[in-house]
């Protein structure tokens, strides 16, 4: 589904991506973990193309998505972006109704079905597991829900183009436990229907969440393997004192 060829990435002079190389399966949960500044935010923007709109960049090697080279010049940055959601660490609604958040994306892609419309922004409510509290108030501002039902409708906004690819950088980190565990869950139940890259700074997390799993450091992917060995038999010292605390 996503293959990465020998990726380097510089931010001018500073090379922020070193040299990597994965793949990620269809239907699965990858996390990117690591350290602060080792490069994983960055390596997850290059797949709906986000480190474009930050200037003096430079990438070489292959980011594919369906076998597609996605940087190749035929490539239409928005049709990516339709086909790869990304949910970021803060939830960031619109300044709009509940039920006009989740339709954005379909009004910006020119649809204008009605009809559509509202089935789409149910399907999606429900896929973020937040239409049954929400069903009775779409019209109300989207500020008015908690944080935690704010990122899940930050979710369902990113359903609602139905994407393949969705991306997720800290989803959870600015919400309580509670609704940590609520949007876990919803990780879990997505990926039979989506590919779901996830970065984040919390090891349970990664643990409990994902298939696979990617340890970088210092702008290099140190280790790469299914979760259950990265966490229980790593083969890397640096992967194992990351795991248990020893720096980081």
């Amino acid at each position: 589904m996503i293959q990465t060829r020998n990726i380097d990435f510089y931010y001018g002079t500073f090379h922020a991506l070193k040299n990597i190389s994965m793949e990620m399966k269809a239907h699965t949960v990858t996390a990117l973990i690591g350290p602060s500044g080792c490069g994983k935010s960055t390596f997850l923007r290059l797949f709906n193309r986000m480190n474009d709109l930050i200037g003096d960049t430079k990438l070489t090697g292959e980011c594919l998505i369906e076998s597609q080279n996605i940087y190749d010049k035929s490539v239409q940055v928005d049709d990516l972006r339709k086909k790869v959601g990304m949910v970021f660490q803060k939830p960031n609604p619109f300044p709009k109704s509940i039920f006009e958040n989740v339709a954005y994306g379909l009004r910006v892609n020119d649809i204008r079905d009605k009809t559509y419309i509202t089935g789409r922004v149910e399907e999606s409510l429900q896929a973020a597991a937040l239409w049954d509290e929400v069903k009775d108030k779409l019209k109300k501002s989207a500020f008015e829900l908690s944080g935690g039902q704010q990122q899940r409708l930050c979710i369902a906004r990113a359903l609602a183009i139905a994407p393949s690819i969705l991306l997720m950088d800290e989803p959870a980190s600015a919400l309580d436990p509670i609704s940590t565990s609520k949007i876990e869950e919803l990780i879990h139940s997505l990926k039979q229907q989506y590919t779901i890259v996830i970065v984040t700074h919390n090891m349970q997390q990664a643990a409990r969440i994902s298939d696979r799993t990617g340890f970088f450091m210092l702008g290099e992917l140190i280790e790469y393997d299914d979760t259950k060995k990265i966490f229980l038999n790593p083969e890397k010292e640096q992967t194992q004192n990351y795991i248990t605390g020893r720096f980081g």
